[in-house]
């Protein structure tokens, strides 16, 4: 990765300046220093102290990867941006992000590991969906993107935007549900609404859209901010509000609409890019089986 270095860090340090504009972590800066021409300024590596004018082009490079160990499988993907740091994919329901012991062929590192042939690929997810869950998967190219990606995410710069049919209308149109999740102690999978000493903090915005009737129940289209972003949050929180997800084998009440699979996508996501720093909102458009339902008989909410 390369940058300019800006007229205000004239006669500063080269340290200072990888951890001001690049936001370079020290855990990074340490592996980038042991590495040949790892940080180079105007194509000459350079220690930290070096001293930097303006105009300086400063270039960060990072030692070889092995390339990813899942299998390249040729599986269909829908990507809905690409550029040289990251590629965001539209993940279809059904898909795991990663290879696991019941997932070795049929997961979205298979895909791009057959997308990326004959490249040293890695595969670096920066946000992780449920295997039943649609929508955006961010994936970095290189580790200083990761790194810069996955901070985002961490800090809550990233903005998220889901959507979900819910079985049921809630009582209000819209809200913030804020109630704490802790892992059930006998599983390693399902989690609780818990008390507010108790789990971990979790924070949810929600907006009704629409609603609807299937073969006599009440429906509705509902749109999801989730403001942390916990294991299973926006299942359990939809739940607690006693407007379940359709076809959530978890937390559910066992009503899909005949969809057949989890009612829940990650529909709008917000980051800025690795490279420049510049915004770019990131969509994937609701499934058509998810609209499909509110055709007939259903109602906007103003």
């Amino acid at each position: 990765m390369e940058f300019k270095v800006p007229p205000e860090y004239e006669g500063r340090l080269l340290r200072e300046f990888l951890r001001g504009i690049p936001g370079i972590s020290g855990g990074i800066l340490t592996e980038l220093k042991r590495t040949e021409n790892g940080i180079t300024v105007n194509g000459e590596q350079r220690t930290v102290r070096f001293v930097l004018h303006g105009g300086d082009t400063v270039r960060i490079e990072f030692a070889q990867e092995r390339k990813t160990d899942a299998e390249p499988v040729d599986i269909p993907l829908d990507i809905i941006y690409e550029d040289d740091d990251m590629i965001a994919v539209n993940k279809p329901s059904g898909m795991p992000t990663h290879t696991s012991h019941n997932h070795h062929y049929d997961t979205l590192s298979n895909a791009l590991a057959y997308y990326y042939k004959g490249k040293n690929f890695v595969f670096r997810a920066v946000n992780r969906l449920d295997n039943h869950t649609s929508g955006i998967v961010a994936v970095a190219k290189n580790r200083m993107a990761a790194y810069m990606l996955a901070d985002q995410f961490y800090k809550k710069d990233a903005q998220k935007i889901y959507y979900a049919v819910c079985h049921g209308i809630p009582e209000q149109t819209h809200g913030v549900i804020r109630k704490n999740i802790r892992r059930e102690a006998e599983s390693i999978i399902i989690r609780s609404v818990c008390g507010d000493n108790e789990g971990r903090v979790c924070v949810t915005g929600y907006e009704l859209l629409k609603t609807a009737s299937y073969k006599g129940e009440n429906i509705s289209f509902i749109k999801l901010l989730p403001h942390t972003g916990r294991t299973h949050q926006l299942r359990l929180h939809m739940s607690y509000l006693a407007v379940p997800i359709l076809g959530d084998g978890l937390y559910g009440d066992g009503f899909d609409a005949d969809l057949h699979r989890l009612a829940l996508h990650a529909g709008e996501l917000v980051i800025k890019r690795p490279s420049d720093k510049k915004e770019v909102l990131l969509k994937a458009p609701v499934p058509e089986i998810f609209e499909s339902l509110f055709v007939n008989e259903s109602q906007d909410i103003k």
